[in-house]
């Protein structure tokens, strides 16, 4: 009896709480089957633009429509060939409607398929447009968050594709491994972080030592420790330096010699602390980050991963995540991209609102954080975005990624350093050094917000 009645409890339990997560399951193409009496909904942005439609002809035939085209390719998606992005996080609300029911029942008599529900993202059509035009025919990912929320502005990825053309292109898009165009960089991507990793460094070096106060080290251009030796970019001797210079100038001797004094065991447990080797808070696909340094991997691996080479990875929306909880005072919003649910004639369906999802550092070392990456733009290697009417915190990064020394560009941070309003996480591959080929993208970014 006992065993009946936990059955039936289940089974109600299932039909009321957790049938419609079933439903909503990419992967559950049961929902395919919800098109045969449903007008697929569109996709718009917090402006109302429209991202993605379906148009229907005279004779009942569904196109679906992408107005910008490659534009919104990855974070939006397609809906034939599978699905992707929003197209299919979202696949569920889309293929329901919440039309006025005797508008349904009639529909239903008639023969006519319901109008399906539209959903409303957090993306931003103008910064979207914007990181697209800037980061040019470049490879690379681009997001833009907003600290306080987590809504997610804008996610370009390139090299990309035509989600109109998915269906003409589908051959040449899945058998060309070169470019990857199907790739969501952004999340998938795996990338070294080379710099950008000295923010890890440095809160690691905080929490062993209690301050910054006590650092000092005098760059001679490069560091040898048993017979490995790692030069500062471009041979640069940036001379006597407290932590804030070093950080600043991004001195790769200085920041080894944190590392081996710090040591393997403790940059792992402030790398997971901040997400790395862990789950992150997405609904979209995306590939965990990796950190691999123990007290015993010797001083070559030590020195390599301390600059952010070595075996450690890590993707652009990871990036983005870690700079939104430095800009929020140590707090991290789960990111999300669906802001509501409407139906076809406006009236709200759902609505999402912004959740803390854990806390990654206390707000005294979120402060100094923000401090030192204030300190990179002020009088560093992004010095480049100061002086404007608005501040900008931040960390440029070169990450080599092949014996020749070639390096991606990587550029994080977040405007309006007192209260801030945007992060940005930008790579570029290839580019070279964060601030030639990452920071003026991210000054078009920040100015498109502002100005436009």
């Amino acid at each position: 009896m006992a065993i009946f009645v936990s059955l039936i409890g289940y089974l109600v339990y299932f039909n009321v709480v957790k049938s419609e997560d079933f439903i909503n399951s990419p992967y559950n193409t049961r929902q395919d089957t919800f098109a045969d009496r449903v007008v697929r909904g569109q996709i718009l942005d917090s402006n109302g633009e429209v991202l993605a439609r379906t148009d229907v002809d005279g004779e009942g035939n569904e196109t679906r429509v992408y107005p910008y085209s490659n534009i919104f390719a990855h974070v939006v998606g397609y809906a034939s060939q599978g699905k992707s992005g929003l197209e299919s996080e979202a696949n569920f609300q889309l293929l329901t409607s919440h039309a006025f029911f005797l508008e349904q029942l009639k529909n239903q008599f008639q023969g006519k398929k319901n109008q399906g529900d539209n959903v409303i993202t957090t993306l931003n059509a103008n910064l979207q447009q914007t990181a697209y035009a800037a980061l040019g025919d470049r490879r690379g990912a681009i997001v833009v968050m907003e600290p306080s929320t987590g809504k997610i502005l804008a996610m370009v990825v390139k090299p990309d594709f035509d989600p109109n053309t998915i269906d003409a292109d589908w051959d040449y898009l899945i058998n060309d491994p070169n470019d990857s165009r199907l790739l969501n960089r952004a999340t998938m991507g795996q990338y070294p972080p080379g710099s950008v990793f000295k923010i890890v460094d440095a809160l690691a070096y905080y929490r062993e030592h209690g301050t910054l106060q006590d650092f000092s080290y005098l760059c001679q251009g490069s560091i040898t420790v048993d017979d490995h030796t790692i030069p500062c970019y471009g041979g640069a001797v940036h001379g006597q330096q407290d932590f804030a210079a070093a950080f600043a100038n991004s001195c790769n001797c200085a920041f080894v010699q944190m590392g081996l004094d710090i040591g393997g065991d403790i940059l792992r447990d402030t790398s997971e602390d901040l997400l790395f080797n862990k789950k992150l808070p997405l609904t979209m696909s995306y590939k965990r980050s990796s950190f691999s340094l123990t007290d015993d991997s010797g001083a070559p691996l030590t020195m390599q991963t301390s600059i952010g080479q070595g075996n450690t990875l890590v993707s652009p929306m990871h990036m983005a995540l870690i700079t939104c909880a430095i800009a929020n005072q140590g707090v991290l919003m789960k990111p999300y991209l669906i802001d509501r649910v409407e139906n076809y004639a406006g009236e709200k369906v759902s609505s999402n609102e912004p959740e803390s999802y854990r806390t990654l550092m206390t707000n005294k070392e979120a402060n100094l954080l923000s401090d030192l990456m204030t300190g990179v733009v002020n009088s560093g290697t992004a010095s480049a975005l100061s002086g404007r009417s608005y501040t900008v915190a931040g960390k440029t990064g070169s990450a080599e990624y092949n014996e020749a020394g070639d390096s991606h560009a990587w550029f994080v941070g977040y405007s309006n350093v007192a209260a801030p309003d945007i992060a940005v996480s930008i790579i570029v591959e290839g580019g070279g050094t964060g601030g030639a080929a990452a920071v003026p993208i991210a000054g078009q970014i920040f100015d498109a917000y502002y100005y436009n």
